[in-house]
Formats: structure tokens, C-alpha cells, sequence
């Protein structure tokens, strides 16, 4: 059996591709080494920081239903003195009905919120905790003679997952909080070909300033790291190795064209031959 040039390189490619495999797949190697008195004292906070664009549920509670209704988004109090619910139509059109206004607040490009009764609450760059508090002075003493309990929920806790993983997307927590392990095995894990010494984080902090950093979660210490705990909309690109790399890439389309056409002059000379061959004996 004769093999044409051709066939030899395309057969040398294949073997080096099947050859370049990952040296490093292991996440933190040597974890265990890392001492439990220094794990304990990198516990971090998972209160996310308000940014624009959060979509925040807040709920005001009290002893008084009927005082604290009215701070509650799309509830009040009828002239009978019950809560009321107020509803819309809905946006869908194929199915009009009657939906209950949403009790999300979107905070915008400036921070703030435009809140029941009190007018515009500023929350961008505050915690939970802190808008509650926010909220609570600005109701009380001025409208309710007792303090009122504040709930704030973030809605849209999510980040998203790129690059050499097995199931890319947009990831949604809905316990407030998501460490870097969880937002990968959400995306199904790493790519075999992966590479976990050039992961790329971007993040968008709550002033608009950006930041990128590379990750490299072979290595122990990124456990202590503070980027381990991420923050709303973060956005996470695992890199291909080398071996994923070089065998992604592409002939210009004149040389494909070129090589197919000779592959078929190739093949119609190879039957030529058996055909003579075939004839002499």
C-alpha cells in the first residue's frame, strides 16, 4: 500500500493532536496541606454589593398590616380598610389576563430606587443589610410609630460560564451566593481540554469600574483567593489549552479547495493503476 504525501501529513497531524494532552487537570493540588487555622480565618462575606441594574424584592413587614401596606410595591389599603392588590394587564398579547404587579425594583444607572411613598432611595454600592437600614430611616419616625421589619432580596444573583467547559451559559443562584466551584459545576465542569492555569474573570463593580483577572485553580492557594466567592455578573472564560488550540485550527479555503482536488486526482490515479494492473495479469 503506497500513501501520498499528503495522506503522511494529515496522518502526523492526527497523531500529534492525540498526543497533546493536558499535563495539569487537577483542581488544587495539595489541598489538603493548606492549614485548617488558615482556612478558617479566610471565611468571607457573601452580602453582595447593589449595583445598577440588581432587581431588588423588598418587603416591609410590622405589627400594623395596614400601616406598612402601603410600602409594599403594588399592595394599599381600599376604602374599606383591607389590602388591596394592584394588578395590570399583561404585556403578552396572544393571552391577555391579569397579572400582579411585580414587587421587583430595578435600580438605575444612578443607584436609586423610586420607593412607595418616600420618593428616591440611593442603594447602589450598599449591601442588604444597609439598604434595610436605609429604608427603615426613611419611614420611620415619619410615617409608622414602630419600627418596621425590612426584608431585601437580590432577584438576579447570576453569572455566566464561557470557553472550554461542557455546558456555557448564564447561571442563576437563588440563595444569593455562588463560589467559583459552583459556577463551574453548573456549566457541567471543565473540558478535559480546558485550561485551569488561564481562566479569565472579568467583573463589573458596583461604581462601573471593571476588572480582569486570570485564575489558576491548579494551584491550592486559590482556596484563599478573593475571587473564589463571586459576585453578581460576574463573567467567567475558561482558555483552551495548547492541545485544544492546535487542533482548532483552520486551512485557508483556496489550499482546502486544493487539497481536495488533488485528494480526488490522487484516488483517480490510484484506480487507473489497479485497473492497468488488473489488465497486465
Amino acid at each position: 500500500m503506497r500513501f501520498s504525501g499528503l495522506s503522511i501529513i494529515a496522518l502526523m497531524v492526527v497523531i500529534a493532536s492525540s498526543c497533546a494532552t493536558p499535563k495539569k487537570v487537577t483542581y488544587f493540588e495539595d489541598a489538603e496541606t493548606i492549614p485548617a487555622e488558615i482556612l478558617s480565618r479566610n471565611t468571607q462575606s457573601f452580602d453582595p454589593i447593589i449595583s445598577p441594574g440588581d432587581l431588588l424584592n423588598i418587603e416591609v413587614t410590622g405589627a400594623n398590616v395596614i400601616a406598612v401596606a402601603p410600602f409594599n410595591r403594588g399592595r394599599y389599603v381600599d376604602a374599606d380598610g383591607k389590602i388591596s392588590t394592584i394588578n395590570r394587564i399583561s404585556s403578552n398579547t396572544s393571552n391577555t389576563s391579569n397579572e400582579t404587579l411585580t414587587e421587583y425594583y430595578l435600580v438605575n444607572a444612578n443607584g436609586n430606587i423610586d420607593f412607595p411613598i418616600v420618593g428616591t432611595i440611593h442603594v447602589g454600592g450598599l449591601t442588604k443589610a444597609q439598604v434595610a437600614t436605609e429604608i427603615q430611616d426613611a419611614i420611620f419616625p415619619k410615617y409608622l410609630t414602630e419600627k418596621p421589619v425590612v426584608d431585601v432580596r437580590l432577584m438576579n444573583f447570576r453569572v455566566t460560564v464561557a470557553g472550554a467547559v461542557k455546558s456555557p451559559g448564564v447561571y442563576q443562584s437563588k440563595n444569593e451566593r455562588m463560589t467559583f466551584l459552583e459556577a463551574i459545576a453548573m456549566a457541567g465542569d471543565l473540558d478535559i481540554r480546558g485550561d485551569r492555569e488561564n481562566i479569565i474573570l472579568y467583573r463589573t463593580n458596583a461604581d462601573g469600574t471593571r476588572e480582569v483577572h486570570r485564575l489558576d485553580i491548579h494551584d491550592k492557594n486559590f482556596l484563599l483567593s478573593p475571587y473564589f466567592t463571586l459576585q453578581q455578573n460576574d463573567f467567567i472564560y475558561v482558555e483552551p489549552n495548547k492541545s485544544l488550540k492546535q487542533s482548532s485550527w483552520q486551512l485557508n479555503p483556496g489550499v482546502s479547495a486544493a487539497i481536495t482536488v488533488v485528494g480526488g486526482i490522487s484516488s483517480v490515479a490510484s484506480l487507473v493503476i489497479g485497473i492497468v494492473n488488473l489488465t497486465k495479469n
